[in-house]
């Protein structure tokens, strides 16, 4: 049901299928760097990237709520940025919360939208300069870090402490996007998510802005404690939804993985009700899938928000001071 990468990616050796399959990466690598050789559009306001080097959930969007919530908090206008992964429409278009759907504009978009105002389209200075029509006078960008068409002021690479950078191949002989040299030198911050289980933070060159930070679950966890629950998620990587509630105490009898941007069909939602008329049992999904779930069968799940803790409570602050300083 989920689609899962190659098992010879997260290998810390090469495979033979790597090794094979590096001269494609090789293509890819050229194909990039040219690509992010294109001008770019210098914005009027600061821009702030939360983007990725690898294939998969990392915590990108979390992320980025997080900070749309800290520049709210310190009296800012910050408008989101989203590429519209998965919906119909192309952009640039604004996402309306009350009237736009997943399918037209993608899962993630209208979850954002819920904490600002959110553009979706692959041009990001087109979308940039609409927002800063309608009054942004900060952008974040969820995703678009190998996007070459709007300035990035700051570049946040987010790290799933988890699984790393893998064999630290490109596509496809690996899950990077672009060479870890390359991504670390255009970018001015990393966030490792999670325990950082392979030493990464001391390899990372010492003028980025490094910090670590975990997901942890919103306060409406507690109301689940002893009971029964069957937990889904089409996620980037449903097992850390799923390890997120173990680790609150909260353990699923049945956990049910989906693509990422899965869209919920009659058939699925029909194998959801049937477990949720399990004796005692209640359904548990992530505020990302809670979009896409049809109305009233929504109404039968519990949404479980994820929040950021992070390591050194400083460094997200310092992170933004570093955005209006480089602007």
């Amino acid at each position: 049901m989920s689609r899962r990468p190659p098992r010879f990616w997260l290998r810390p050796t090469r495979s033979i299928a790597a090794r094979l399959l590096r001269p494609l990466s090789f293509i890819a690598t050229t194909l990039t760097r040219r690509r992010l050789r294109q001008p770019t559009f210098q914005s009027s306001v600061p821009v702030l990237c939360c983007g990725n080097i690898t294939t998969g959930g990392t915590g990108k969007t979390p992320l980025t709520l997080d900070l749309v919530q800290r520049l709210k908090d310190r009296g800012h206008h910050p408008h989101i940025l989203s590429r519209g992964h998965g919906g119909r429409e192309r952009g640039p278009v604004g996402v309306n919360p009350s009237r736009s759907t997943p399918r037209d504009v993608g899962d993630e978009p209208l979850l954002l939208a819920q904490a600002a105002p959110t553009w979706i389209g692959a041009n990001r200075a087109e979308t940039a300069r609409l927002a800063i029509s309608q009054g942004a006078d900060c952008l974040v960008m969820d995703d678009g870090f190998q996007n070459p068409t709007l300035h990035q002021n700051v570049s946040v690479l987010v790290v799933d402490g988890a699984t790393g950078f893998g064999n630290g191949c490109v596509l496809p002989a690996g899950p990077l996007r672009e060479p870890l040299t390359d991504a670390l030198a255009r970018a001015q911050a990393v966030v490792v998510m999670g325990d950082d289980r392979h030493n990464l933070i001391p390899t990372f060159p010492p003028h980025l802005l490094t910090t670590q930070a975990r997901l942890v679950p919103g306060p409406e966890i507690r109301t689940l404690q002893g009971r029964r629950i069957v937990a889904f998620a089409g996620i980037g990587r449903p097992e850390k939804f799923f390890d997120m509630l173990r680790d609150a105490g909260v353990a699923p009898i049945r956990a049910l993985p989906f693509p990422d941007h899965h869209f919920y069909t009659p058939r699925d939602i029909q194998r959801l009700e049937a477990l949720s008329r399990e004796s005692g049992t209640t359904l548990v999904t992530t505020a990302k899938d809670a979009v896409k779930l049809p109305f009233p069968f929504r109404t039968q799940v519990k949404v479980i928000g994820v929040e950021l803790l992070w390591a050194d409570p400083k460094a997200p602050e310092r992170l933004l001071d570093l955005l209006f300083s480089a602007a």
